[in-house]
C-alpha cells in the first residue's frame, strides 16, 4: 500500500449486505438517464459460506458432495433415542423429530 492511503477511520464492511437480500445498481449514462438494476440469486441458487466455499471449487463438486451424504443417509438407520422421562412431541429436536418419520 502506499504511504498516501489513510486507512485509519476507514469501517470494515461498511457497504456490506448479504447477497440473499439482492443488490440494486444505479447506472448513470451519458445522456443523463438512469437506468436502474435490481440482481437476486436465481430460484433454487444455495449461497455458501466462506469457510465451506473453500472445499469446493464448483456446483458439480457440490452435488457430488451432496449426493454421497444422501446415500449415507439411506444406508445408516435413524437411531432411537431412549429418554429417561416422558417428553411432548413438540419440545423434541427437529432431528429427532425427522429420524422419527423415516
Amino acid at each position: 500500500m502506499r504511504a498516501e492511503y489513510d486507512f485509519s477511520k476507514a469501517a470494515r464492511g461498511k457497504f456490506y449486505r448479504p447477497l440473499d437480500k439482492g443488490y440494486t445498481v444505479r447506472m448513470t449514462k451519458k445522456d443523463g438517464t438512469v437506468e436502474v438494476n435490481h440482481y437476486m440469486l436465481a430460484e433454487g441458487a444455495v449461497l455458501l459460506a466462506p469457510d465451506v466455499a473453500e472445499y469446493f471449487p464448483d456446483s458439480e463438486s457440490v452435488n457430488e458432495a451432496l449426493r454421497s451424504l444422501i446415500q449415507l443417509m439411506d444406508k445408516v438407520p435413524a437411531r432411537k433415542y431412549k429418554r429417561s422421562s416422558p417428553v411432548d412431541k413438540q419440545s423434541r429436536s427437529t432431528a429427532y423429530q425427522a429420524a422419527e418419520r423415516k
